[in-house]
């Protein structure tokens, strides 16, 4: 098991410390959080933990705000808020909820983006999201409604882990998965989310795998004590994924079988990770190889490359180029499929471009946090998964040329200033052609990423704002200079896309603190 980034981390977050921050009269404040302990012997508990997860549960969001407001201000840690309220999300929708499971994947991107801003307005991006986390438990029906209950492990030993959770996801038979995975999950966390990895990889949809990956992050939040009841939610996406294809009689993905013929043809799994990153033009034409092939001639490049002795690092960046251009190629939500929300032409929520970038994201990470076999396994279903969806875009990579016209200066302030104004106008291609032309003069990418990250922050973005920026600002510091600004561009048209529907909570979050982004 490879070691993340954030591991050190976890050596500080004793049970007795994550509470520290906001303590248990938080939950005493408003006369609401309830002795769970012994509340039947079926309910997940926290710990000291406990009453500021129960408080995220039964609190209104309006009277939640100035309850946390009110802390923040007396030092409250944003990390703590982080990790009561993924566990609050996950005990009560257990990964099958829509919005719910969309809000479980915000909380550690709004975290992330909140080191990006000032001191004073670093609360928002994740008072913001737990504004909409508390929201939706409430009309979910709050602890009355909580879907993970405690779950009881078989008790025989499980020799081929990876392939007994698979097998038993296969069944659509939740009790049966969540048993044998109860049993995998008494041992190290990282190797309870490498056996996960066999269930994630049978099927090729965002929510599954990015699901996974934020689960999993959300470890640096709450602690490794908590990895069962996280990933949990990912097993339980797998098998209702699986009960659904059973009931409407749908037909398995082909990766299914691809992958396990793949990682035989090229002995993937008799070799170590190859470690050759490969030129300019070898990572565009593998990216442009997986943004136009079939999903089955992506995968088969994928695993050709990692056969040749390219690093791991390297196909996942063509991998994230291609989804990129499926988003700078995408022409916009057509008016059958348009909704107040996302109106014809829109390209932010769950745009083509905006799912591939997300996923291709979470193949990536989980590759970098597995075990040898899943590292090239995510790698050639992020491969497959990416590919197949050309016929949904057109052919022309922007900026357009017509948009790059508009744009005459190379003074970085005055770029700056008109990417704010494209912005506002929600005009996308002169968004992108205004980033274009900053990088193209050589400028610094801090002040872009302050502009996009602001609204990234103001705008609800249809449940994908802050895991969006967060893919984008992750891929622009792994991805070679020559093509790292197409990140960038990609997310400053959907700034643009997005702009003008304003985040629930957030003018109340500014108002508490006294703050003012916009």
């Amino acid at each position: 098991m490879h070691q993340r980034n954030r591991r050190q981390f976890l050596a500080d977050v004793g049970r007795g410390m994550l509470v520290a921050g906001v303590g248990t009269a938080v939950a005493s404040d408003l006369g609401l959080a309830r002795a769970f302990a012994d509340d039947g012997n079926d309910r997940l508990t926290f710990g000291s933990l406990e009453p500021l997860v129960s408080l995220m549960q039964e609190t209104p969001p309006d009277r939640l705000l100035p309850l946390l407001a009110g802390r923040i201000r007396e030092g409250a840690d944003l990390r703590t808020l982080v990790a009561a309220a993924g566990l609050a999300n996950a005990r009560t929708f257990g990964g099958q909820d829509y919005i719910g499971f969309h809000t479980l994947m915000a909380l550690a991107p709004a975290w992330e983006m909140a080191q990006e801003l000032p001191s004073d307005v670093r609360p928002l991006p994740v008072l913001k999201v737990l504004y909409r986390n508390t929201n939706r438990i409430q009309e979910h029906g709050g602890p009355n409604s909580e879907v993970l209950k405690h779950v009881d492990a078989v008790e025989e030993s499980i020799p081929n882990g990876g392939e007994a959770v698979q097998a038993a996801t296969r069944t659509g038979d939740f009790d049966k998965a969540e048993a044998v995975f109860a049993r995998l999950a008494q041992g190290e966390a990282g190797e309870a989310f490498n056996h996960l990895q066999f269930s994630v990889q049978d099927e090729t949809d965002v929510h599954r795998v990015v699901l996974a990956w934020r689960a999993w992050a959300m470890l640096d939040f709450a602690g490794e004590e908590h990895a069962h009841t996280l990933l949990r939610q990912s097993l339980r996406y797998c098998v209702r994924h699986e009960r659904m294809m059973h009931e409407r009689k749908h037909q398995p993905s082909p990766i299914r079988a691809l992958l396990p013929k793949l990682l035989d043809e090229h002995r993937l799994l008799a070799r170590d990770p190859g470690t050759k990153n490969g030129d300019d033009a070898w990572v565009d034409e593998l990216a442009r190889t997986i943004c136009t092939s079939t999903r089955e001639q992506a995968a088969q490049a994928a695993a050709a490359a990692l056969a040749e002795g390219f690093s791991p690092e390297a196909v996942g960046e063509a991998m994230s180029l291609a989804a990129n251009m499926l988003l700078l190629q995408d022409p916009g939500r057509p008016e059958s499929y348009s909704n107040a929300e996302k109106p014809p032409g829109s390209v932010h929520g769950d745009s083509v471009g905006v799912h591939a970038s997300d996923a291709a994201n979470a193949w990536r990470n989980i590759a970098r946090v597995s075990d040898p076999r899943n590292t090239v396994a995510s790698l050639i279903v992020g491969a497959f998964h990416t590919a197949g969806q050309r016929q949904r875009v057109g052919d022309e990579l922007g900026p357009l040329s017509e948009h790059r016209a508009q744009v005459t200066t190379d003074d970085p302030q005055a770029l700056v200033r008109d990417l704010n104004a494209a912005i506002r106008d929600k005009d996308q291609g002169r968004s992108c052609a205004v980033v274009a032309r900053y990088a193209e003069a050589g400028h610094k990418p801090r002040p872009i990423f302050d502009v996009l990250l602001r609204y990234s922050t103001t705008e609800d973005g249809a449940l994908h704002a802050e895991k969006y920026y967060r893919t984008v600002s992750d891929e622009f510091a792994r991805t070679r200079p020559a093509y790292r600004w197409r990140q960038l561009i990609g997310l400053a048209r959907v700034a643009a896309s997005e702009y003008g529907r304003r985040a629930p909570g957030f003018d109340e979050a500014c108002r508490l603190l006294d703050v003012n982004l916009s």
